[in-house]
């Protein structure tokens, strides 16, 4: 299972005080060398963490995947025409939102998705869709033309009890049977924690993590190395006992 180390909360750091630091590129450069698979940054319309100069910057100097993430707008298409990611991932975004809260809605906006995942597929880029677990958006997605799928993990992380986190696990699960059966990639993210982790790990068609808060948050008491470590460990663990 490859983990993507999200590093926008790095920007958020350094922008709280507008100074230089701390730097997204160097956090970029030290998740790579200590295991990350990819770099995830997401680039808002508001710029509220990640600037367009980071964008560029980290495209230059990572040697690993860059998978961007963006909302569907006609600006962030451009921008990643020139940035040419490996990766896009198209996620909703509400000005107002602290964080990327469910899915992208692909059934009622099914001919813009399409498009805008043409644009992108032809110019090379492979094109995820951040989607809650629900079939039909599964399906819309895969109508649309996208051969990878994030699947929003937030309900599963912030479940108030037992009973709850099962239910968004089963859904999770069955949503990630769906989405292989078509020949979907499946990736996962959002709230996931060493604590959470191993349930969605388990799960065998998700090939794919993009883990940022969390990682960030114990890079603060454990340097972001080790915050990296205990995360693979986590998902390494959990992935091997299913094996067994």
């Amino acid at each position: 299972m490859l983990l993507g180390v999200n590093i926008d909360h790095v920007a958020t750091l350094r922008n709280a005080r507008g100074v230089g630091y701390p730097s997204p590129l160097e956090a970029a450069l030290i998740a790579e060398t200590y295991g990350a698979n990819l770099i995830t940054l997401h680039l808002r319309e508001d710029r509220r963490h990640i600037k367009d100069a980071d964008v560029f910057a980290i495209k230059q100097a990572i040697r690993t995947r860059l998978n961007l993430e963006m909302a569907m707008t006609e600006e962030m298409l451009a921008n990643a025409l020139q940035v040419m990611p490996e990766d896009v991932c198209i996620v909703p975004e509400k000005r107002e939102e602290v964080t990327t809260e469910g899915g992208l809605e692909v059934v009622g906006q099914f001919e813009k998705v399409r498009h805008y995942v043409g644009e992108l597929q032809r110019a090379g880029i492979r094109v995820s869709i951040f989607i809650a677990p629900d079939l039909a958006q599964i399906q819309a997605a895969y109508d649309a033309g996208a051969r990878v799928i994030e699947l929003h993990t937030g309900a599963y992380a912030d479940a108030e009890n037992h009973a709850e986190r099962e239910h968004e696990l089963q859904r999770i699960q069955t949503a990630a049977k769906f989405a292989a059966d078509l020949g979907i990639t499946v990736n996962a993210g959002h709230g996931l924690t060493i604590h959470n982790v191993a349930p969605i790990a388990r799960i065998p068609q998700i090939v794919e993590l993009n883990i940022g808060h969390s990682l960030i948050a114990q890079a603060v008491f454990l340097g972001l190395p080790e915050a990296i470590r205990q995360m693979k460990e986590a998902m390494y663990r959990a992935r091997t006992t299913v094996s067994a």
